[in-house]
């Protein structure tokens, strides 16, 4: 049986079969590499084999360049593929028209073979970290997922209270990066009930004080699960399963922290959190109206809720509404 050929793939495109064979040379030691001379050929490719690059001519006879890139764009099997146009078109002009296309980056003709080089380890290198930031991303939510396996809460709920999440994010001013990786931090908040006797998680009644301690120690087994990464979405996943049961008023568990010395991910996450979980019908309660809800976490404020995140959570009812709605249980 052959062995698998694990080397990154590239297609490259050019009417001119010498140039297909001068850019073979350069790169054939290092990729898997797949070869087009028009565009409809090429676009047939990369749909079938999903490259991680392209190498793509500009002046072609019929599809040129540009139009397949953008084709290569406005389709979703293939829109991820970075494009970078080998080209003898160098103006500024050109260059232009070639990123509104969609393309990543330009190499001019003649080609430098330790330009090419560069240039395709380079955006190789950035496709990586793309999909280790995906796989990151997943493992996060399958986590998620698991704690939801040991609870009565819908995966719906997680879903919504996210987006609840970096809704109220942005209205504080967080970046908008810094709330996405907020969406998908927050359904990590209670990894920890993984740890949890499904006596206690799914008792139907009262919990005993004994009960009650063991449910207390979730925030720190979640900490415990995540581990202490340096940063990125699973610093911000510990932070917020092992603090989003503090409350302003430091009557929180487990460190019984107050106030500002919360962590801002995890009051918000907290806020989004008893949102959803009041408005959602769960076995032990029916689903309470969003007014109600809402009544009770600004009574709550100060107390419970950080004062300043309830004042801009309010306003946000009509955007929660139709969170609600789109991920409904």
């Amino acid at each position: 049986m052959a062995e698998k050929d694990n080397r990154p793939t590239v297609l490259v495109v050019d009417d001119e079969p010498t140039n297909l064979q001068v850019l073979r040379q350069v790169l054939q030691g290092s990729y898997r590499l797949l070869f087009a001379t028009d565009g409809a050929r090429a676009l047939a490719i990369a749909r079938e084999q999903l490259p991680q690059l392209v190498l793509l001519d500009v002046m072609m006879p019929g599809m040129d360049g540009y139009a397949v890139c953008q084709a290569l764009k406005a389709d979703s099997v293939t829109a991820g593929i970075p494009v970078i146009f080998v080209t003898a078109l160098s103006d500024a002009a050109d260059e232009s028209k070639g990123f509104d296309a969609g393309c990543v980056d330009y190499i001019t003709k003649p080609i430098s073979a330790a330009v090419v080089r560069a240039r395709v380890r380079t955006h190789l290198s950035l496709v990586r970290m793309d999909e280790l930031r995906e796989t990151r991303l997943q493992i996060v939510q399958r986590l998620g997922r698991a704690a939801e396996y040991k609870d009565n809460e819908t995966g719906m709920h997680v879903i919504r209270m996210s987006h609840f999440a970096q809704r109220l994010a942005l209205a504080a001013g967080c970046s908008a990066e810094w709330a996405e990786d907020l969406l998908n931090a927050a359904p990590m908040h209670d990894v920890g009930k993984i740890g949890i006797p499904d006596a206690i998680l799914q008792k139907p009644g009262k919990l005993t004080a004994e009960e009650w301690a063991v449910m207390q120690t979730h925030p720190r087994i979640g900490a415990e699960i995540i581990g202490e990464p340096p940063s990125g979405v699973l610093k911000l996943a510990r932070s917020v399963a092992l603090y989003h049961h503090e409350k302003w008023d430091g009557s929180g568990y487990p460190h019984g922290l107050a106030g500002e010395a919360i962590p801002l991910e995890a009051r918000i996450v907290a806020l989004a959190d008893v949102f959803d979980a009041l408005t959602s019908q769960r076995p032990y309660k029916q689903a309470w109206p969003p007014e109600e809800a809402m009544a009770l976490i600004q009574a709550q404020a100060g107390q419970h809720f950080d004062p300043q995140l309830v004042a801009l959570f309010v306003p946000l009812m009509p955007e929660l509404l139709a969170i609600r709605q789109r991920w409904a249980d």
